[in-house]
């Protein structure tokens, strides 16, 4: 089988320190990744963490002079699979809605393979009517949502809302790619 090529979307959220885990077994396994990031995800995690996990530095600029063509038509394109982990609020409200103004909101409305989202963010903002509504649309649109767990959260509060955990998400990424996570 042709080694799978995929696209780890981080956002902003403390959580992306697991998306460095999911993408170091994801390499291990053979899996061709590539990273974006969006302008919040490096306040959280630097570009170098993916870069050394990966060989190639992460995307984080819509015009990326790597790809000229345009990042996200290239990387939509070549991927078998967009995971977007984790995946806060203003990515799904974006998502929901079809707006598109970075390289990862863009990259999802041109991404034809399966996306999945890997919701992470405070219980009271997973709880909210508006969070749900664009989870439902996602869903209804044929969006993959992995998670969120329940259990400690970076708020000091124990609720919904806490990323799956990377083995979690890697068994649903290899479930989509039609292979065995182990």
């Amino acid at each position: 089988m042709a080694q799978a090529q995929i696209v780890i979307g981080v956002t902003g959220g403390i959580a992306a320190y697991k998306s460095a885990m999911l993408v170091s077994q994801l390499v291990q396994r053979g899996v061709d990744v590539h990273v974006v990031l969006t302008s919040c995800a490096m306040k959280f995690i630097a570009p170098a963490t993916f870069a050394a996990l990966t060989g190639r530095q992460p995307v984080t600029d819509l015009f990326d002079p790597r790809f000229p063509l345009g990042a996200h038509i290239e990387l939509a394109r070549d991927s078998q699979l967009l995971c977007v982990a984790p995946a806060t609020a203003k990515f799904l409200a974006k998502a929901a809605h079809g707006l598109a103004d970075d390289v990862l909101s863009t990259l999802y409305l041109c991404q034809t393979s399966p996306v999945l989202v890997c919701p992470a963010m405070n219980c009271e903002m997973w709880d909210k009517a508006a969070v749900q509504r664009n989870v439902r649309q996602l869903e209804q649109d044929g969006v993959i949502v992995v998670g969120p767990e329940s259990g400690w959260l970076s708020c000091r509060t124990v609720g919904a809302g806490r990323m799956a955990e990377p083995a979690t998400i890697l068994d649903a990424i290899f479930r989509q790619l039609g292979q065995s996570s182990r």
